[in-house]
């Protein structure tokens, strides 16, 4: 008799630099046994990543950089939707999970067209209402979560609502 063997889970982890990066990593234990691959738009975490891994005897992680974009430059906001797509594409990951912003939105949507599961969680700096990535996302989310429990519950329940597991910060 022979013993399957699991592969283990793909989860991409991707959010823009500064808070919601750092909130992302933050929660790294959570994919420990999953096959990390992170995507940001900041170069300069590539280093903290290997090192991270290094330090708790884990294999290199996957890395990618994508452009970074807000809602109000088009041109960059296209290009960094088809850098997600590829990279997508490419990884073919089992999970994606963001905190935020532009590219974790473009990632979860197109992660659902290719059968991933998806996670939201909102930026804890959305203290008084969700982020407009938040409520363009989460609905579409397989899980949707905020980090303010008042915010929980909160939007159309035809289009999904947020649920509040506690804070990462």
């Amino acid at each position: 008799m022979s013993e399957s063997v699991t592969k283990p889970k793909r989860i991409l982890a991707i959010a823009s630099g500064g808070g919601h990066w750092v909130q992302l990593l933050r929660m790294r234990p959570a994919w420990d046994g999953c096959v990390p691959i992170y995507v940001t738009t900041q170069k300069g975490y590539r280093e903290q990543v290997f090192a991270d891994a290094r330090e708790s005897h884990q294999p290199t992680p996957r890395f990618y950089t994508v452009l970074d974009a807000n809602r109000w430059q088009k041109v960059r906001l296209v290009r960094q939707l088809l850098q997600i797509t590829w990279i997508l594409l490419r990884e073919r990951p089992d999970f994606v999970i963001s905190t935020g912003a532009a590219p974790g939105f473009f990632a979860l949507k197109i992660a659902r067209r290719l059968g991933a599961r998806t996670i939201w969680i909102d930026s804890i700096a959305n203290a008084e209402q969700l982020s407009l990535s938040g409520r363009k996302a989460g609905p579409t989310a397989d899980l949707w979560l905020t980090q303010w429990s008042h915010l929980a519950g909160s939007i159309d329940p035809e289009r999904g609502r947020p649920h509040y597991e506690g804070a990462v910060v």
